[in-house]
């Protein structure tokens, strides 16, 4: 995969080349599909870097691999200056169900996506909502809380936030107003 603004920022301490392909990685890589694989997280999950433009093609590809099930769909800002980051957290969930209906033992797959957006304009997804009902108010909070637009999205509307508040509250360069006034409370 190129590198592009989507792709996380290599640095001195630690290579992103270092990281050693997980079983999703390498079945992605079978099927043709350009990803980076990232290092696990800190329980061992296996996460993979996308590229915004492919995101639905590859969630759609690893759902009819197994993984039918977002368990969690977020955001996080990396600081000031450096990337936003949406995260995907899929689980192959009826294969779980169905081994432990049979009364087998199993180990439950997931896998972590990750895209990184630059905060310039107006940094903004596909919704992943048509392949996973879930998504939808965890797609419209993170645009409420980091201003990440969802392409696609059925209401894009804010969920936490009144519709005119100003800025996006998580966002570590965010300043917070002094005051709030509430208009047509009642």
């Amino acid at each position: 995969m190129s590198e592009t603004p989507t792709t996380p920022p290599k640095d001195d301490s630690s290579s992103l080349a270092a990281a050693q392909p997980g079983p999703v990685s390498t079945w992605l890589t079978q099927q043709g599909f350009e990803h980076d694989h990232l290092d696990p997280d800190h329980s061992g999950i296996e996460q993979i870097g996308v590229d915004a433009a492919v995101l639905p093609i590859i969630a759609a590809a690893l759902k009819s691999h197994g993984f039918d099930y977002l368990q969690c769909h977020g955001g996080y800002d990396e600081g000031p200056g450096q990337h936003l980051v949406c995260f995907y957290h899929l689980l192959a969930m009826r294969e779980q169900v169905q081994a432990m209906a049979a009364g087998e033992e199993s180990t439950l797959r997931e896998v972590r996506l990750k895209v990184f957006l630059t905060r310039e304009g107006t940094p903004t997804l596909p919704s992943i909502y048509g392949l996973f009902r879930g998504a939808d108010w965890q797609e419209r909070e993170t645009f409420d809380m980091f201003g990440i637009q969802f392409e696609g999205h059925p209401h894009p509307k804010r969920l936490l936030m009144p519709e005119d508040w100003k800025g996006w509250p998580l966002r570590k360069d965010y300043i917070q107003p002094d005051f709030y006034e509430m208009q047509d409370a009642y």
